[in-house]
């Protein structure tokens, strides 16, 4: 029979709740934190318990995972006065699942090991799809120990589980899968742009092109979104316009250049100053719609 384990969990967003419940289901006991109740209210009514703080989730749990939007959350819910960390005793493990400062990362596994625990990163990619039906992506930075230990807890909730190295691996891979996402979302976006104008059946156009060497995630799930008229967030743009920023300042560091990247997020950003910042990433659509006013995606 497998382990179970009490498990801590904060945030419950487009991707976390869904997370958070494949861990009730699988027999885990879990206590979920977020900002907002409500947004727990379905995890909540499938067995999981309620805290009023992270440090309150925390208390004495096996594992504590973090799923939250911004570095400046991810050192909140770890490292602040009520943080998973301020628990007067502590979970063994620590994961942060969201996308953040390699750096930070880090620091989580020093405080983590300073109170007798570990710190692990493991951001996910798949968005709210690969979340709800558990087959993401994850990308772990930890020690082996730590990483066998959570290997069962996680491949609760993805598909493919890889660890990439010790803390801060797991945040610089994920940065990596962002600037291969950033380029292809343009060429997405332009290309159904182009097909509109030209007076392509758009529809028809991916049958012909998804299983080529066209062929990606995004135009697989976030293209028929689109001809939908579908810009309901799998995951915000204003997230991702924050994972372009840092995978731009990893390059810098590392004295690359990276024009596609640097060109993504010049699109991205232009969208949430124009107020679509909380919609998905294929809201870039948006971007060539001036561009193609009488046209419309049939």
């Amino acid at each position: 029979m497998a382990k179970l384990f009490n498990v801590a969990w904060i945030g419950t967003g487009v991707m976390g709740g869904a997370m958070a419940g494949h861990l009730v289901a699988a027999g885990h006991r879990v206590c979920v934190h977020t900002r907002t109740k409500a947004r727990a209210q379905r995890v909540l009514d499938h067995g999981a318990g309620w805290a009023d703080s992270p440090a309150a989730a925390a208390e004495g749990t096996d594992v504590a995972f973090a799923m939250v939007g911004t570095p400046e959350e991810v050192e909140a819910v770890h490292r602040g006065p009520s943080g998973i960390l301020s628990a007067k005793n502590p979970p063994r493990i620590v994961v942060d699942m969201s996308t953040s400062s390699p750096e930070l990362a880090v620091l989580i596994d020093l405080e983590a090991r300073a109170r007798g625990g570990r710190g692990c990163d493991a951001p996910v990619t798949g968005g709210d799809i690969g979340a709800r039906q558990a087959t993401l992506s994850i990308m772990v930075g930890a020690d082996e120990d730590s990483f066998a230990e959570i290997l069962p807890l996680l491949s609760v909730m993805g598909k493919t589980v890889v660890r990439h190295g010790g803390p801060g691996q797991g945040q610089r891979a994920k940065l990596v899968n962002q600037v291969l996402i950033a380029s292809t979302m343009v060429g997405m976006c332009e290309g159904l742009a182009l097909a509109s104008a030209a007076g392509l059946d758009a529809q028809r156009l991916l049958e012909s092109v998804s299983t080529g060497a066209a062929g990606s995630w995004a135009l697989a799930n976030l293209a028929p979104r689109v001809l939908r008229g579908d810009l309901e967030p799998g995951f915000m743009v204003e997230h991702f316009v924050k994972d372009l920023g840092l995978a731009l300042d990893l390059a810098r560091r590392l004295n690359l250049d990276l024009p596609g990247l640097a060109r993504a997020q010049t699109l991205y950003t232009q969208l949430i100053r124009d107020g679509h910042g909380r919609r998905g990433t294929q809201a870039l659509t948006l971007a060539y719609a001036p561009r193609a006013t009488e046209h419309r995606f049939v």
